[in-house]
């Protein structure tokens, strides 16, 4: 036999024994995802069943408002600033000048 014929017949010996490897090999992979798929599908439905199962109507006696706005900060109080009381030892001794400047421009 020559060169030629040799090598195709070995190809056609590993092809002989490829292709159907390979095309079990696919259908396994098939038939995975459509068990996965169908294993999905019937946990969504018993997901649904349970949630339908303990779904409770929420009503509210009186409807919901819109919160009030909060207070800017030229609406704080002086005394939210902290006059009046005594400073503690490891503030700055410029602060309470600063502070008092800061209302001072925020009264005017």
């Amino acid at each position: 036999m020559s060169k030629q014929m040799t090598f195709a017949l070995a190809c056609l010996v590993v092809l002989s024994a490829v292709v159907p490897g390979v095309a079990g090999y696919l259908s396994a992979r098939l038939e995975a995802i459509e068990a996965a798929e169908r294993n999905l599908r019937a946990l969504e439905t018993r997901l649904d069943l349970r949630e339908a199962r303990d779904a409770r109507p929420v009503s509210f006696p009186a409807p919901c408002l819109r919160t009030p706005p909060g207070p800017h900060l030229q609406q704080v109080p002086a005394t939210a600033l902290g006059h009046g009381k005594h400073w503690p030892h490891d503030v700055p001794s410029w602060l309470p000048g600063l502070l008092k400047q800061v209302q001072d421009a925020m009264e005017h």
